[in-house]
């Protein structure tokens, strides 16, 4: 199979709320693919889809070949994860959350002393490698999630809002390393965003996600064309008929999130 994700007619409720819609996309082997839209849109949704945390109500999934909901350990194995949430142990140095990582998905050593030294010089956190992880700043943490969640040599890597609170530099940064890992390793990237500049600057290929939908699917350019605009955030506004909401959601979007993240609890 050429994709690394085959999604088709994919769709998610919670108890008669439609949070993912009949969706359908594929992203290519190596490519950087971007989902971008607003809060509640469902994006993270998709992404609990994509990566067996929640299980649709109808469609059709492959992530490497593999169907989530039938074959979850092998989906597991085969992707690595940046949640919006932090997941780091702030007790543990950063080598001892890299080094965890490891060992609950069986990397062996040396290996795993070996990949943990390689990824930590790549986002440059070697020298702090015996500091706790209390005392890193957000774009530090950031950083080490990512190194961590390419420990075990994934094949797809997804971050799921990875820059929300960080400011512009850091965020600039934080894709600079992203990019030079997509073109190092060969890894597929699909990640979430409601920033247009990171959706432009960093994607091969974009997806406008809004109210669960893919409004459609291309490059930033064709987008643009396809609109007659001159810019991505003007294409957005063409396509939705309004401007992409900032990372402070409206009424509607706290509720519809809220309703997600009840019902994904059950």
């Amino acid at each position: 199979m050429d994709k690394a994700i085959f999604v088709k007619s994919l769709t998610k409720k919670f108890n008669g709320f439609t949070a993912v819609d009949n969706i359908s996309f594929d992203v290519e082997k190596g490519e950087i693919f971007a989902f971008l839209g607003p809060n509640g849109a469902g994006k993270t949704t998709t992404i609990k889809m994509l990566t067996t945390l929640l299980h649709p109500t109808s469609g059709q999934i492959l992530v490497n070949g593999f169907n989530p909901v039938a074959d979850q350990n092998n989906v597991r194995r085969s992707f690595g994860i940046v949640f919006q949430d932090p997941s780091l142990d702030d007790e543990l140095t950063a080598y001892e959350n890299m080094d965890f990582h490891g060992v609950l998905y069986n990397v062996k050593q040396p290996l795993r002393k070996n990949r943990i030294e390689e990824l930590l010089k790549i986002v440059d956190l070697w020298e702090r490698k015996n500091s706790l992880v209390k005392t890193f700043s957000g774009g530090m943490r950031r950083r080490l999630e990512i190194a961590r969640g390419l420990l075990h040599h994934p094949k797809v890597f997804f971050l799921d809002e990875p820059t929300i609170g960080l400011d512009p530099q850091t965020r600039n940064q934080m894709w600079k390393y992203v990019i030079n890992l997509n073109k190092k390793e060969g890894i597929t990237i699909f990640f979430t965003t409601h920033y247009m500049e990171e959706a432009e600057k960093v994607a091969n290929k974009i997806a406008i996600i809004d109210h669960g939908k893919i409004i459609t699917q291309g490059t930033a350019n064709e987008l643009k064309i396809a609109t007659k605009t001159k810019t991505l955030e003007e294409a957005f506004l063409s396509l939705t008929g309004h401007k992409i909401r900032d990372e402070k959601a409206s009424g509607i979007d706290h509720l519809r999130m809220r309703h997600q993240m009840w019902r994904s609890r059950k």
